[in-house]
This record gives C-alpha cells, sequence and structure tokens, in this order.
C-alpha cells in the first residue's frame, strides 16, 4: 500500500520580524533584507520519513487557492482528496465564483451555479471552500486585494498553500497568483509556497515541476469531485480538449506513478515533500 510522506528534510527559514514586512507594500529594502535573512537562516532540520496516515503524523493543513470553481479541483483534487483522507485539514478558496463562466447566464445566475458545483466537489474531496469575493474576468491586483489575501491567508494559518503558476494566459489565473505570493512575502515565508498547473501549453506557461504527487490510488475521487463541474462540460471533455486527463498521465511517467499531480517549489521557500 502506498502511503504519502512528508518532511523527510525541512528547512526551516528564519523569521523575519522587520515591521515594515506586515504593512501593504513591501519596499526593495525589504526584499533585499528578507532575501539575505533567508539565505543566512536557512536551517536544515532532517526528519525520518513519515506517513501521512493521520496516526503517524501532526495534522498539517493545507491551503489551495485558485482564481476560479473548479481550477483547484482540477490541478490539485488528488492532493486535496489525499490529505483529506490521511486526516489532514484542507480548505480550498476560490478568488472568483466564475461569474463569467457560464455563456447566455447572468453574472449572479452564473455565480450560483458555480458555487454549488464548487461546494458539491468540495464534499466529495472532504475538504472546506472559502470565497474571496472578486469577479470573474475582473480581478484586480491592488492594495485592497493584496491586503484582503493575505488577511485569508493569515487567518487560516496554513502548514503549506498552492496556487496557480504566475506565467499563464488566464489573467484571473496570474492575478490570484500574484496576490499569494505578495502574502507569502508578507508573512515572511511562513508558510510552504507550491504552485500547480492548469492546462498546461494552453493556460499554465513555462512549468518544470519540482515535486510530483502520486494521485493514482485517488484518481476516481478526484475524477468524480470535477465531473460536478457540469457547467463546464468538464467530464465529456476532461480526457480531450481540456488536457487534465492527459497531464495526469504524463506527469506520472514522469514521476514514476500511474497518475500524478506535479507542483513547483517557491524559491527561498520552506520544503515540505509532497
Amino acid at each position: 500500500m502506498y502511503f504519502l510522506t512528508i518532511n523527510p528534510t525541512v528547512l526551516l527559514i528564519k523569521t523575519f520580524n522587520d515591521k515594515n514586512m506586515k504593512t501593504n507594500s513591501i519596499s526593495r529594502r525589504d526584499s533585499i533584507k528578507m532575501s539575505a535573512t533567508v539565505a543566512a537562516g536557512l536551517l536544515v532540520a532532517p526528519l525520518g520519513a513519515q506517513s501521512l496516515n493521520k496516526n503517524n503524523v501532526n495534522q498539517l493543513k493545507l491551503l489551495v487557492v485558485g482564481a476560479h470553481p473548479d481550477d483547484p479541483e482540477t490541478g490539485c483534487g488528488g492532493i486535496m482528496s489525499k490529505y483529506a483522507k490521511n486526516g489532514h485539514e484542507v480548505v480550498s478558496v476560490y478568488l472568483t465564483k466564475g461569474e463569467a463562466g457560464i455563456p447566455g447566464k447572468t453574472h449572479a445566475d452564473a455565480a450560483d451555479i458555480r458555487t454549488e458545483e464548487a461546494k458539491k466537489a468540495c464534499d466529495i474531496f472532504g475538504v472546506r471552500p472559502v470565497f474571496v469575493g472578486q469577479i470573474d474576468g475582473n480581478t484586480k491586483v491592488d492594495a485592497e486585494q493584496y491586503d484582503g489575501m493575505f488577511k485569508i491567508i493569515e487567518k487560516e494559518n496554513p502548514d503549506i498553500v498552492l496556487t496557480h503558476w504566475p506565467i499563464d494566459t488566464h489573467r484571473d489565473h496570474r492575478t490570484c497568483s500574484l496576490l499569494v505570493y505578495d502574502a507569502w512575502l508578507k508573512s515572511g515565508g511562513k508558510f510552504a509556497l507550491y504552485y500547480f498547473e492548469v492546462m498546461t501549453g494552453i493556460q499554465t506557461q513555462n512549468f518544470n515541476p519540482t515535486d510530483y504527487m502520486d494521485i493514482s490510488d485517488v484518481i476516481d475521487i478526484k475524477h468524480k469531485g470535477c465531473y460536478q463541474h457540469v457547467s463546464q462540460h468538464i467530464e465529456e471533455d476532461y480526457f480531450n480538449d481540456l488536457l487534465h486527463g492527459k497531464m495526469e498521465v504524463f506527469r506520472g511517467m514522469e514521476g514514476g506513478y500511474q497518475y500524478a499531480e506535479a507542483f513547483t517549489l517557491q524559491m527561498q521557500s520552506k520544503k515540505m515533500t509532497l
């Protein structure tokens, strides 16, 4: 039986307590100071490999932040299901409610439909949904939104955060990534930050994974959750135009598994072996 392992090596980042890191903006001086602090303060703490079986390791908290309903599910449905299955707390954060995602529907009607689809998927995975409240197709990167994302992540206090890779053809995906990255900087690197991919080659670009998650034992659960997004025609297109199924197989081949999800670790971030 395969057990997900975590923490064979943990990089502990020296806490950065400069009061300026608590403001809404990060100056060039703060950025340089943080980088120098991290480089000087990295300590390697080798730990024995531990199973994510809830009887063998302390509970972790995983936060997945996606731009729209279906982004966390298609990009991270396997890892979310696996963590939840093994007794860990998982939260799926949606930047928008997918207001612009159903042709012929008003924003309000589309938001209602896609919110319910997301909630159904989260129920299947055993995770808790959170909706940020930005608008699909009109997401913003400004001081107010930076502060809002930071407050959400600070309140949740996760061990690991997964979000969109920033080089992406979809503007909302880029917005989401920047907001989360800024929250990570403002926190002083408090949590491990990884990026996930969606529809690589069409949306995600220039993505080179550092970590692979074996999702072979939860692949059916992942698909069932993803298929709740009926308005997006995911079930009929999952293995074709949407590329999700092909990516699971390809990343599995790369990682040495039947099916896998791939992630990229933010440089200077804490490392949690996924």
